[in-house]
């Protein structure tokens, strides 16, 4: 093909045709590709559940929404318009689709080629006058005439049973498509950006197809010493039957422990599905696909590091950042192509109903609309009516409680800290402390790592009194772990209380945004209570004295350390978590005070007591907060202090 040729498919003389006869650019996405490389979208939407999950979840999320016609009353007023020609049309698009079929369709098109087509024809017959046939993009096989900016003005629409192709006028098409660099009136099919990895998908699915048509199953093989005497034919068979009899399948003795013949080893051979990485090669494909379609992991069960809090964030992002340019663009080629074909008023226009997913929880819902009104806003016989009860004499009137007035509080509910965030000029005060139970669980941590350690030291050294007696790894990986789980579980409970004291719902603390932070803390302080082990440890192993020895070494340390360095940890966690929570809610606006709680605080602790800096700034020792690891093994040994937040 020559350069004029191109030229002349650009603009708009006939289609651009390869020397094979395949029309260049035009043809889309053909059923004749073959290989894992080559498959059509259709195809591999069908064979690869990862791309099927995200793309319909896309889709079906989308067409739950309902697309609703509005027309602008005023520049500040709309009401719904339920019935006409549009409200009909996007209702019942033709005689065998529902609203909710045509856009799932739509997007799902949109998903798997970037493209999709609404063939658009008068239907006397139809209450609208109108309908709307969804085109697959696989039928459309030729785009004729027209230029590379505007598109087409026609297309070529063969369906996959049908030799013959039908001509459709652009005038008749509402096409929707993305960007694509080199084609602005094309889309480029997101699936192209994940063929190497559906593809990685498809070859381990073949794999382990085969394995299991094809392999022995072989999980254990029986191994007799080579010096073994020769078994005879008779040996072998009576050998096998007999296990076979007892040891597989239901045997007598299935799922006991055998007992060999002398020299005999039963041996484990094959990979089990984490040694083979199945499992992560799985998430890494479902991850990769949501990315692509801008979707986070979490919504199509990526669990990782799901909970609470962030699958509820999550879910409101999700009609914004993720599915919100996708519903922009299906709602702007509507009103922009769609509604004037059909005669519509300037003044009318079709929406999502996204309100019904971003409203919130029916608690959320009522608490809001309680606060928006300022009082009361059913009657007794309206919530009776709720719960299927019968009405009451007296219940049709409003009760408003005495405790709400105009121009005092928001509603009933609203009291006491949960306006404080909202008053003017009213500063916030909070400041929390993990339970006790929460010392006591940290004594029980360390008190039982010390056992576990003094166990396997004191076996070492009794044994042999070498190097090898002190594994610094272990220990410290050990303790890190253990640690890690208080500190998540502390962290958690303080800053719930702090947020609660603050008028501020607990879900909204991110947890996993302290995860890495409180794992170097973890790792930090169990390296230092290790290091303090061994030191006494080797002073211990060279003291003349008899009574130092390595078991007293843990004897005080179950006894004396347990308890001086739970109240150290519990203090870091709890000053961290008040902070942290502090940050999350209130950004710069905050501030923190250093309070003293001890009888006998330290000569520095004591002379910052009351000492109030910026919520992002250190206090003058250094510190972020009381129990900063920052401050070293002695400047948090035994810390008893709080941190006090105020936002203003």
């Amino acid at each position: 093909m020559g350069f004029r040729d191109l030229i002349s498919a650009l603009t708009g003389n006939g289609p651009a045709v390869a020397p094979n006869g395949v029309p260049v650019e035009y043809r889309v996405y053909g059923e004749e590709l073959e290989g894992v490389l080559g498959m059509s979208p259709e195809r591999l939407w069908r064979t690869q559940p990862n791309l099927r999950t995200v793309v319909s979840f896309m889709a079906r999320n989308v067409a739950q929404l309902g697309l609703h016609t509005f027309e602008r009353v005023s520049d500040d007023d709309r009401r719904r318009v339920r019935g006409g020609p549009i409200a009909s049309l996007l209702k019942n698009p033709n005689e065998s689709m529902t609203g909710y079929e045509l856009i799932n369709t739509l997007v799902s098109d949109l998903g798997l080629y970037d493209e999709a087509y609404w063939w658009i024809t008068e239907d006397a017959d139809r209450e609208s006058g109108w309908r709307i046939d969804p085109i697959p993009p696989s039928w459309v096989i030729n785009r004729i005439g027209g230029n590379a900016f505007t598109g087409p003005a026609s297309y070529d629409v063969r369906t996959s049973t049908n030799k013959k192709a039908q001509r459709i006028p652009a005038s008749e098409m509402l096409v929707f498509h993305g960007w694509n660099p080199g084609a602005p009136a094309r889309g480029a099919s997101p699936v192209e950006a994940l063929r190497e990895i559906l593809a990685e998908q498809i070859q381990a699915y073949r794999f382990r197809e085969q394995m299991w048509r094809r392999g022995g199953r072989v999980g254990t093989v029986l191994e007799r010493p080579k010096d073994a005497p020769t078994w005879s034919p008779d040996a072998r068979s009576k050998f096998a039957k007999d296990w076979q009899s007892q040891w597989a399948g239901n045997g007598s003795k299935a799922g006991g422990t055998p007992i060999l013949e002398d020299g005999m080893k039963l041996s484990r051979v094959g990979f089990s599905a984490r040694e083979e990485d199945w499992v992560e090669a799985a998430k890494l494909s479902l991850s990769t696909c949501a990315s692509v379609y801008h979707l986070n992991p979490t919504m199509v069960g990526v669990l990782d590091n799901a909970n609470y809090s962030n699958v509820r964030e999550f879910r409101r992002m999700l009609y914004g950042d993720s599915l919100g340019p996708v519903l922009a663009m299906i709602e702007d080629r509507i009103n922009t192509f769609l509604l004037p074909r059909l005669n519509a008023a300037p003044t009318e226009y079709v929406e999502f109903n996204l309100d019904e997913k971003l409203q919130g929880s029916f608690e959320e819902q009522n608490q809001a609309m309680q606060s928006a009104i300022g009082a009361p806003w059913m009657t007794r016989n309206e919530g009776r009516a709720l719960r299927n009860m019968p009405a009451i004499d007296g219940g049709d009137d409003l009760i408003t409680p005495l405790n709400v007035l105009v121009g005092g509080q928001a509603s009933p509910v609203d009291s006491g800290t949960q306006n404080q965030l909202s008053a003017p000029r009213q500063p916030v005060k909070a400041k929390a402390r993990a339970p006790q139970s929460y010392d006591a669980k940290a004594q029980e941590v360390l008190t039982k790592f010390f056992r576990r350690q003094k166990a396997v030291v004191l076996s070492a050294l009794g044994a042999k009194a070498d190097a090898d007696w002190w594994d610094v790894k272990r220990w410290d990986k050990e303790l890190t772990d253990d640690l890690l789980r208080l500190a998540v579980a502390t962290t958690t409970k303080v800053a719930a209380d702090t947020l609660g004291a603050l008028g501020v719902d607990p879900g909204t603390y991110d947890e996993a945004r302290t995860l890495a932070f409180l794992n170097e803390v973890a790792k930090s302080r169990a390296s230092m209570i290790n290091a303090t082990t061994k030191d006494q440890l080797d002073n211990a192993l060279s003291s003349d004295d008899e009574e130092v020895t390595p078991a007293h070494v843990f004897d005080v340390a179950e006894s004396d350390r347990a308890v001086s360095g739970s109240a150290a940890l519990v203090t870091t966690f709890s000053a961290f978590a008040t902070t942290e929570a502090a940050k999350q809610v209130a950004g710069d606006r905050a501030t923190k005070t250093w309070i003293v709680t001890s009888s006998k605080p330290r000569a520095e602790h004591a002379a910052m007591n009351g000492e109030t800096v910026g919520i992002n700034e250190t206090f003058s020792n250094g510190a972020n907060w009381p129990g900063d690891p920052v401050l070293g093994a002695d400047g948090v040994a035994g810390c008893q202090c709080d941190v006090e937040i105020d936002i203003p």
